[in-house]
């Protein structure tokens, strides 16, 4: 399947989903969004594939939210703006609101602003580049900074997610500065940054994808409820997980010293 707005590759287990929209920042249009779903979908589907990395084409930009101009032009808004949250296609950008528990690495190559923010909120790892900004500009265009910051308020501190939203881009969180909010996990030279993202999943891509999926999705699924309850959840997703066979596999591999051979994650 060729897609419009973003390129697709996989390699090594490993799938890379690129943002290519470099002359306008790679912001977000409807048909962005559409096929961001369907390349989250083949990445949940594919057993062949155990983690993902997503990043931006060209150097500027990550992603810089919605398109401005096609909001000016009612284009991003229509039939979409009374939609409930889950059916609305600004909820279908990210493996987490696709429910694909398969590991993310987002490698941030320039810019992030807006909407781009999700993907971000929505990372497991999240490595950029000395040249790396993040900033909101919603209140600046006239719109609600509320779904991006809400979700941030989980990976940094308050006021530091009030100041992004509340000051709409006047002033912008470097890398180093995003680093020592816990916003980002690392910090490279721009040259470094994609064979990180890669030498990341390739040490992700040595473990059991079942345990890497059902492991992201009790951690990230704990965020939403209190600490009880989040425990008895997790129990029943170990519980879930002791029928498969990397169970007993991690255990033989490493009595008999040798790599496990893993059985593939679709779910």
């Amino acid at each position: 399947m060729e897609f419009e707005t973003i390129l697709y590759e996989k390699q090594d287990g490993v799938a890379t989903i690129t943002l290519n929209r470099p002359k306008r920042h790679n912001a977000i249009t409807l048909t962005m969004s559409r096929e961001l779903k369907q390349a989250w979908d083949r990445v949940k589907k594919d057993p062949e594939v155990v983690c993902a990395i997503l990043t931006g084409a060209g150097d500027r930009a990550l992603c810089t939210g919605i398109d401005v101009a096609d909001v000016a032009e009612g284009t991003n808004t229509t039939d979409t703006g009374s939609l409930d949250r889950d059916a609305s296609p600004w909820f279908q950008l990210t493996a987490i609101q696709n429910r694909c528990w398969k590991p993310v690495i987002t490698a941030v190559n320039g810019m992030v602003c807006g909407g781009g923010l999700h993907f971000v909120t929505d990372s497991d790892l999240v490595v950029c580049s000395e040249t790396a900004t993040f900033f909101d500009t919603h209140v600046k265009v006239g719109l609600v900074a509320g779904i991006e910051p809400v979700g941030l308020a989980r990976r940094m501190p308050l006021e530091s997610v009030l100041r992004m939203a509340l000051l709409g881009g006047s002033e912008r969180i470097d890398a180093r500065r995003a680093f020592e909010l816990g916003l980002v996990g690392e910090v490279v030279p721009a040259a470094e940054l994609m064979p990180r993202a890669r030498k990341l999943a390739e040490l992700i891509g040595q473990h059991s994808p079942t345990a890497l999926a059902l492991s992201k999705r009790a951690i990230w699924e704990s965020l939403d409820v209190g600490l009880d309850e989040a425990l008895s959840r997790t129990w029943d997703i170990i519980r879930e997980h002791t029928v498969s066979p990397d169970l007993k596999e991690g255990a033989m591999a490493f009595v008999e010293k040798r790599k496990p051979r893993w059985a593939p994650y679709t779910g």
